[in-house]
């Protein structure tokens, strides 16, 4: 659940009305009808402006490559019993929490939200207005990655977390509902949307998140500052690697054995790949997924160094 302020807002919202037609079908109906997907593919492409085009092509390049590059074993063959423990236990878990029915309900409803507000954006500058049931079509992130962050949390028995980039709130409800003892801090820069997330937190009965409403290159360092540990961050703000870096350097003095950093959207430019790949080859970083969609991040110094790539 990006934070919308952060992200060229035409280019994403054709970005992903393009995605489960094209890539999807790609996958699922080339094997049927070659024919009828690569009309879907083409007639898609030849409709975003020559700006995107280049953009879609080497998105559609990448995900295809994790496709094939990409295990699907469900853990087996892995080495690492740490590694094969998380990929077994939380990554392919299936299990059903109570929790994640209110949650979905809300979403379900904020989809119908017709009220405009206005959204601050520090990353591009260009603010405008949307409403609140197209920021959740746009922009909120699909309910099986919410519930993957609320099973690592639980998992990993997550106290203190921090999530850059709130949105309208629904993955840091995901968060904030895996333990009765978490504290979940959120950053979010729009002022309006800020509002809605409160409402929404309220709605859900939780009062264990903590919302920072503003520019976060000026309200993260202060919050680090002021905690003992950091047991978990999700990176969901501005989409560049320079600000990616930053925030990853500025929360590095507060980990321990057990953190697990999870940054979305690794493979949305080129800009994000490559602050990913900076990610791995940090010497504090023992371990990292690749799920494509998301990368998880271990700092588990028992692990030795290694990289996966895995279907999700």
């Amino acid at each position: 659940m990006g934070q919308p302020g952060f992200r060229n807002a035409g280019s994403t919202s054709e970005f992903k009305r393009f995605l489960p037609r094209s890539c999807i079908a790609l996958v699922w109906i080339f094997l049927k009808n070659p024919g009828i997907t690569l009309f879907f593919v083409f007639f898609d492409y030849f409709c975003f402006s020559p700006a995107n085009k280049m953009k879609v092509g080497r998105f559609l390049f990448s995900y295809f490559k994790h496709l094939v590059t990409a295990r699907n074993t469900k853990g087996f063959g892995v080495h690492s019993p740490f590694v094969y423990q998380f990929i077994r236990f939380v990554l392919y878990e299936k299990h059903y929490f109570y929790a994640f029915t209110g949650i979905e309900a809300l979403r379900k409803e904020l989809k119908r939200d017709r009220r405009i507000i206005g959204i601050k954006d520090f990353g591009t500058g260009a603010d405008r207005f949307e409403s609140v049931g197209s920021i959740v079509k746009r922009s909120a992130k699909p309910a099986k990655y919410g519930k993957l962050l609320f099973r690592i949390a639980h998992y990993f028995k997550s106290r203190q977390v921090l999530e850059l980039g709130t949105s309208i709130g629904l993955t840091t409800s995901y968060l904030a509902t895996s333990s009765s003892g978490i504290q979940c801090v959120t950053f979010e820069g729009s002022p309006e949307i800020a509002c809605v997330a409160a409402e929404n937190f309220r709605t859900l009965g939780l009062d264990n998140i903590t919302l920072k409403i503003g520019n976060i290159n000026q309200t993260l360092q202060p919050c680090v500052d002021s905690l003992e540990r950091l047991d978990l961050l999700f990176f969901d703000a501005n989409h560049t690697s320079t600000a990616v870096l930053a925030y990853f350097e500025t929360c590095l003095s507060k980990v321990h054995k057990n953190t697990v950093f999870i940054l979305d959207d690794i493979h949305w430019s080129k800009d994000m790949e490559s602050a990913w790949e900076t990610v791995k080859k940090h010497s504090r970083v023992t371990a990292t997924i690749d799920l494509f969609e998301l990368g998880i991040v271990f700092f588990n110094t028992d692990l030795n160094k290694k990289h996966y790539k895995m279907r999700y």
